[in-house]
């Protein structure tokens, strides 16, 4: 290496590092070579970038050329103006924070006050009755349309509307920042949290009883309140990890049309550049999210406080397929597959099938006949406590711990059941796509997100429909909306299907069409227990 560097040196007369200190052009700095004296090569022809910078770029480029985004692109007005939404989201961040109290004020009134007021009567409607009012807010448009928001906008509810959130981080930003523990850490509490909530929301009735309300809504809020004061600093240590539809909402977000998008190459470029000229300000993402890597929106809150950090984030428009296709199978895990298949196509289906099942009802009748037949009588006792098992005698509806056992035995048979059919199926299309992977199984699992959170929705449309008709508001299209939503759902499905699979088999094959085969099984089996809920019973 010396002795390149002596005969370069010998070559061009002197150094070029002396030549260049005295003031001289670089390009007239002289070139020995066989006696005749030759201008050296300019300067600007060598790129002055750092050999690591070179490297990231090339790395960056590789990146988008393997896994490039496949989405349309917009016209330059609506991506600018989906950009300077996300700017203006984030100029207005006060404004945000003001509208989330008023929020947290009307959800503790509406949570809290009912439970303390007689129930109502039949003759009680929307418009005249607070108790009627906040089961409307909560159970009739809330928990069903906020699934909707997702679907269209990612996490807005997460990161702009929710109280629970609000809460969360203000009691982290005043309380002991412990650091997170192991535990908390674990990937299976989105299923766990939503399967204990669903189950033990429909033992004690919380979509008909005030008190209930106040037991599962307001005790976990005080959870999240508890866990941001314990937890973290300034963030949502609950929201990440113990929130019960954290891994539905993270599930459907992944199908949102718009995201917050990083720049790669922007963002190194900040490193030198900065931001607009300025030396760019660290942001506080709350949820905990990676900013520079961030790819997908499951994680994203969508509170647009990382707009236009290093002139490299940005809200903008991206297909509705390209999370679940792209980044499935790096992103998608076990207790995706888990939540979709065992959650939200099976516990899901026991908690709205239970209450007008004749299979339920022939069961229920036929244990009770065998356990009086042999004298055991302790099963019908109606001594739970109402926060246990659902007890209001004047209402004449009082659980006893014969329908509290079969109630809980119902929704997790019916969600083995469902679930076990659809991981058999999924797993046999893995199978005829090639030799076993587990990530590819994962990957053909999110391709049923569409129908599951459809039918999700349309299962807490019920209740929405049984106030209205307690109000004597019809609605005769239901059933019409009903089949054109599950028809659009499983079409979607179906369209990401074909897609996934193609990531895995690129024509269409003897392969792809046998794991096709498979999903459309499963497509037909999930519907099923939407078509036994409203068209069949």
């Amino acid at each position: 290496m010396a002795r390149a560097r002596r005969q370069y040196g010998d070559r061009c007369g002197r150094s070029r590092s002396a030549s260049l200190r005295d003031g001289g052009d670089p390009a007239a700095i002289p070139n020995t070579r066989n006696g005749e004296a030759t201008p050296c090569k300019p300067l600007e022809s060598v790129n002055p970038e750092p050999f690591s910078e070179r490297l990231h770029k090339e790395r960056v480029r590789r990146q988008y050329e393997q896994y490039g985004e496949r989405e349309a692109t917009p016209c330059k007005p609506l991506k600018k103006a989906l950009a300077r939404i996300g700017d203006w989201m984030r100029r207005h961040s006060a404004a945000i924070r003001a509208m989330q109290w008023v929020i947290v004020c009307l959800y503790a009134v509406l949570v809290t006050a009912p439970a303390f007021m007689p129930l109502p009567g039949n003759a009680e409607h929307v418009w005249n009755h607070l108790t009627v009012f906040a089961q409307w807010i909560f159970w009739g448009i809330w928990w069903p349309f906020v699934l909707i928001s997702i679907v269209l906008f990612g996490r807005v509810w997460c990161g702009i509307l929710c109280p629970e959130g609000a809460l969360s981080e203000f009691a982290s930003r005043h309380g002991r920042s412990r650091p997170i523990p192991r535990w908390m850490r674990w990937g299976g509490w989105p299923f766990v949290a939503f399967s204990i909530t669903t189950v033990y929301g429909q033992m004690v009735s919380v979509y008909q009883y005030p008190k209930a309300v106040l037991l599962v809504l307001g005790g976990s809020t005080v959870a999240a309140i508890a866990t941001g004061y314990l937890y973290g600093r300034e963030k949502r240590i609950w929201c990440k990890y113990l929130c019960p539809v954290n891994g539905v909402f993270a599930l459907l977000a992944k199908l949102a049309p718009v995201h917050f998008k990083v720049d790669p190459s922007a963002w190194q470029r900040s490193y030198t550049q900065g931001e607009q000229g300025r030396r760019a300000i660290p942001v506080n993402c709350a949820p905990l999210v990676p900013l520079r890597h961030m790819q997908g929106n499951a994680a994203c809150h969508m509170c647009a406080r990382c707009s236009g950090h290093r002139d490299a984030i940005a809200l903008a428009r991206r297909s509705p397929s390209d999370e679940v296709v792209r980044l499935g199978q790096s992103s998608a895990h076990r207790w995706d597959t888990v939540l979709i298949a065992y959650g939200l196509c099976g516990l899901a289906v026991g908690a709205f099938h239970w209450t007008v099942s004749p299979w339920f009802i022939a069961i229920k009748q036929t244990l009770a006949g065998w356990l009086i037949e042999r004298d055991i009588l302790w099963p019908f006792n109606t001594n739970a406590p109402w926060f246990l098992l659902t007890h209001y005698p004047r209402q004449n509806d009082v659980f006893n711990w014969l329908d509290g056992g079969l109630l809980i035995t119902y929704i997790i048979g019916t969600g083995l059941i469902y679930g076990t059919a659809l991981i058999a199926l999924l797993a046999l299309a893995n199978l005829c796509l090639g030799k076993w992977r587990s990530a590819r199984l994962h990957h053909l699992a999110q391709t049923l997100i569409p129908l599951a959170g459809c039918g999700v929705f349309l299962g807490l449309t019920t209740t929405t429909l049984n106030i209205l008709r307690a109000d004597q508001i019809h609605i005769d299209w239901a059933n019409k909306a009903r089949l054109f939503l599950l028809l659009g759902a499983s079409l979607w499905s179906a369209w990401l299907a074909w897609q996934v699979t193609g990531r895995y088999s690129t024509a269409a094959d003897f392969r792809r069409l046998a794991a096709m085969l498979c999903i459309m099984t499963a497509l037909m089996i999930a519907n099923s227990a939407w078509w036994l809920l409203f068209w069949h019973w």
